[in-house]
């Protein structure tokens, strides 16, 4: 996929990955989504509970490791 001046979806990681129709990106396999699309990292993020689930988990790790680092 290349980028031209009729693509209409895009990479919500890889902004030089274009296609005129929805589908995956073939880097990393994310939804392609419209382009000028706002928060479509979020959006891409919070369509999948497995996502929000390694977020938090991440999230809270580097938390507990933060405060055990200020002690």
């Amino acid at each position: 996929m290349t980028a031209t001046a009729a693509s209409a979806y895009t990479c919500p990681m890889h902004s030089d990955v274009h296609a005129a129709a929805p589908g995956k990106c073939p880097r990393c396999g994310m939804t392609l989504l419209p382009e000028g699309t706002r928060f479509a990292l979020v959006r891409h993020m919070l369509g999948s509970p497995l996502h929000l689930v390694v977020m938090l988990a991440v999230m809270a790790a580097l938390m507990a490791a933060a405060m055990m680092l200020m002690r």
